[in-house]
Formats: structure tokens, sequence, C-alpha cells
């Protein structure tokens, strides 16, 4: 495998990631109740821990991109 192909990948699993967080991020501001009744069904959970974990993933998901595909690619984008 290549470095142009690693760096392609990354890319696009860049690319991904950041639309899912940014359609997880509108998701849950345009729908918030809906979700959280459909949560609530299942867990018992309040408004405030509802919205804290969904706030605490996001800031998870979006460090994990971070480390995870964008600091390689720019890595690999430097060295090659």
């Amino acid at each position: 495998m290549t470095l142009v192909i690693i760096r392609k990948t990354l890319a696009w699993c860049s690319v991904i990631n950041i639309g899912l967080l940014l359609w997880w991020f509108l998701f849950f501001v345009q729908a918030h109740d809906w979700m959280y009744r459909l949560h609530r069904k299942w867990f018992k959970v309040s408004v405030e821990e509802f919205d804290s974990i969904h706030y605490r993933s996001m800031a998870l998901f979006k460090a994990s991109l971070l480390f995870f595909n964008l600091v390689p690619y720019f890595a690999l984008r430097i060295v090659g």
C-alpha cells in the first residue's frame, strides 16, 4: 500500500466522520425532544443528563477524529 492510498483513505475517512459529526449535531439540535422521548423509554435519564451525555460524546468523537484521522493525514502530507 502506497502513501498516496493511505493519505486518500485518511482524507475520505475524515470527510465521512466530519459529515457524521455534523449530522449528529444537527439532528440533536433539530430533533432534541423526539430523541429525548425515544431514549427516555429505555433509560431513566433527565434532560440535563441526556444533553451532557451527547455533548461529551460529540467531544470524544471530535477528538478521536482529530487524533486518528486528521493528524495522521497531515503527518503523511508533510512526510510525502
